[in-house]
């Protein structure tokens, strides 16, 4: 048996950890294979990386531990948890975009509805109207936010009474002639208006005729002008070809005034018949007599027109052929409906006698024209609904008649939102 070298293992390999001399080889290395040089450069590294984690004291565990076998794995692990901590930045980041804060979104989508709808004047959602403000003229404390509901309420009344079947002979009359008669035009801006008498019409007709140019101010307007109709620059209606009138009735703004039925047949019971000496030569010479012939009861009474007999004339429903021999004359006490065609024309406003401290500035400012002129001064109190003249002039009237009258008249109560007066009914 050969003796050993001292200096081998019992394999006769030389010990893993022992070095090698320079230049020599082993029976292993196969000659002199450059493989076996890489293999034992592999081994020598794992040798010393060993040696190297091993711990040397509990205290130092931790900063051994990372240089170790596995401390790759450390370095992936805390890669994964700087990962994780920048996607939980993103992730709130755009959580507190969408969650915390909607008004980002909501102010978007304002956006897209304001650059998708037309743009409609928002009205007070909480205002609440009493009814006595519709023909009494009562102000609210901010009359102004509750105007544009005021308006609307009008013409939506209007629409539901012309649609009711029950009311078509008092609400619904053709545009005939007499009616395109009644309505002014003021081409330069784009007006029409319906002359409804004794509302305040006159000055209605002084700011239309500053308005198409034919006198500076309402101030230099002669009162003999305002109603002559060759010299104030106000056509008619009627005075256009039926493709011009149906073009401006489309695209014009439109307009007219209207009071208490009963108290503007007052009203212009007393201006015709009584204090105007003006119209002495056509109403009380010629139509009053026709009307006391026809209407007065105790025929041998000598005195004048009395408003007993003028109410008993408006109330006859066989009353038309004594309007056709008084002609244009009757538009002073003819209903609304046969003067302006509510039902049929469709108007954009409709302003009160009893609320017109509010209606005309509105009005001018919704026909463009309120930096242009302004409405002439109301004296004050003169638009206020007085039930004590009403009950006056109606004192000693029977009921049949006043009955009469508000059967002619009823149209007129419906459509503008008057109250019934049944303290002269019952």
């Amino acid at each position: 048996m050969e003796a050993r070298d001292p200096g081998l293992g019992s394999r006769g390999r030389a010990p893993p950890h022992s070095p090698r001399p320079a230049g020599t080889r082993t029976a292993g290395d196969g000659g002199g294979d450059a493989r076996g040089d890489k293999r034992n450069q592999e081994r020598q590294f794992r040798g010393n990386t060993a040696r190297k984690c091993k711990p040397q004291a509990a205290e130092g565990r931790v900063s051994e531990w990372l240089q170790c076998d596995n401390m790759h794995h450390q370095w992936l692990l805390l890669a994964a948890c700087f990962w994780v901590i920048f996607m939980f930045m993103v992730a709130s980041k755009f959580i507190t975009l969408t969650f915390k804060d909607p008004d980002v979104y909501s102010a978007k989508q304002e956006f897209l509805f304001l650059t998708t709808m037309p743009e409609v004047r928002k009205l007070p959602e909480e205002k609440h109207i009493p009814e006595e403000l519709k023909p009494t003229g009562k102000e609210l404390p901010d009359s102004r936010l509750v105007q544009p509901l005021v308006y609307m309420e009008r013409l939506e009344l209007i629409r539901n009474v012309c649609r009711d079947d029950a009311l078509k002979n008092l609400s619904h009359t053709p545009v005939s002639k007499f009616v395109l008669d009644r309505i002014f035009v003021c081409d330069k801006h784009k007006i029409l208006f319906c002359q409804t008498p004794k509302v305040g019409n006159t000055q209605w007709k002084k700011v239309l005729i500053v308005l198409n140019g034919a006198f500076p101010s309402i101030e230099e307007i002669p009162e003999n002008v305002v109603h002559d109709h060759e010299k104030n620059g106000l056509p008619r209606l009627s005075s256009f070809s039926d493709a011009e009138i149906q073009k401006r009735l489309k695209t014009y703004f439109k307009f007219f005034i209207v009071r208490d039925p009963f108290e503007r047949l007052i009203s212009a019971f007393k201006d015709k018949f009584v204090h105007n000496p003006r119209f002495e030569p056509w109403y009380r010479h010629e139509i009053a007599p026709g009307i006391i012939r026809k209407y007065r009861r105790n025929r041998t009474e000598s005195r004048g027109i009395q408003f007993e007999d003028f109410v008993r004339y408006l109330g006859d429903p066989n009353h038309r052929w004594l309007d056709l021999q008084f002609g244009d004359h009757i538009i002073h006490w003819v209903t609304y409906v046969e003067l302006c065609a509510p039902c049929e024309i469709m108007y954009s406003v409709i302003g009160h006698h009893e609320t017109l401290e509010d209606d005309a500035p509105y009005i001018l400012k919704e026909a463009g024209i309120d930096h242009l002129v302004s409405y002439p001064t109301i004296p004050p109190g003169i638009t206020v609904y007085n039930r004590t003249k009403v009950e006056h002039y109606f004192l000693g009237i029977s009921k049949r008649d006043i009955r009469r009258l508000y059967a002619r008249f009823e149209g007129d109560f419906k459509l503008f939102g008057y109250q019934k007066p049944d303290f002269l009914l019952n």
